[in-house]
């Protein structure tokens, strides 16, 4: 992985807008157009309302003309290797494959490496509904 993804996912937890959980979540993916697209999490006062940065990231992703995810990076204020909560799992799944490369991050760099089907795995996998 390069350092532009990790400095790209800290740099969007910048625009977290968490002023209930205080708690900062950026994520950045580098998509088969070879851009980097961030997202962070918003938050909601009808608390299930908000969502989480890494679908930010990805809605950024589909918006910007990318297709497919080749690597992420997750990094959180508070909480060293924040992995993707379940229902970020399957929406990541939705647009990578198997041995994508997901990054959990601290506040220096990557501190582990997982691929998508480590994070998610026996996932519902796009190719059953055709």
């Amino acid at each position: 992985m390069s350092h532009d993804l990790f400095e790209a996912a800290r740099g969007a937890m910048q625009f977290a807008h968490a002023p209930y959980s205080k708690f900062p979540v950026g994520a950045a993916i580098r998509a088969d157009d070879g851009k980097i697209y961030t997202g962070a999490n918003i938050e909601n006062l009808s608390f299930p309302q908000g969502w989480c940065a890494e679908p930010t990231a990805i809605g950024c992703m589909i918006m910007g003309g990318g297709k497919k995810i080749v690597e992420m990076a997750v990094i959180a204020e508070k909480l060293a290797l924040c992995p993707p909560c379940g229902g970020c799992r399957q929406k990541i799944a939705e647009f990578a494959n198997a041995g994508t490369k997901i990054y959990l991050c601290d506040e220096v760099g990557v501190k582990k490496t997982m691929t998508m089907d480590e994070l998610l795995p026996f996932s519902f996998k796009t190719e059953i509904l055709g």
